[in-house]
């Protein structure tokens, strides 16, 4: 039961990884390119979009990772669960402190109600986003040594 537990969890941190890096790397600098507003109204709904789904993403991968770190607390590599569930942790910090209220602010805007230093606050949120995917990734790759 234990393995099925450890699989899940690295699976749920590892494909969120995915998408937060694919985020970070991919998605946002496609959307800085599109021409006059159109980069702005993408970011716009993935904010909806994402800022409905990464909530329960974040949380959940965070549960897992305790779940495990407690049922494997006398297995070989447990202080790396536990790490990574710390590092978990501070994701979700990070993300309430500093990403979320950003996107809250983000997801509303339009060409017509956007604040003028829209472009300066998209910039903060990519750069603490850079920080928490690098955070993450730290993470997932605990996770996947205490697999080994």
């Amino acid at each position: 039961m234990l393995n099925a537990l450890e699989v899940i969890t690295t699976v749920v941190v590892g494909v969120m990884v995915g998408v937060e890096f694919a985020v970070a790397f991919v998605i946002n600098p496609i959307l800085k390119a599109l021409p006059e507003d159109s980069g702005q109204l993408g970011r716009a709904h993935g904010g909806r979009m994402l800022g409905a789904l990464m909530p329960v993403w974040y949380i959940g991968s965070l549960v897992l990772a305790s779940i495990w770190a407690i049922a494997g607390w006398d297995r070989p590599g447990a202080g790396l669960v536990v790490t990574a569930g710390a590092l978990l942790i501070l994701s979700v910090v990070m993300s309430l402190l500093l990403l979320v209220p950003i996107n809250n602010r983000s997801k509303t805007w339009t060409p017509e109600n956007r604040p003028a230093d829209w472009k300066e606050q998209s910039n903060r949120w990519d750069r603490w986003h850079y920080v928490r995917v690098a955070v993450i990734i730290g993470a997932f790759t605990l996770l996947v040594t205490a697999l080994a």
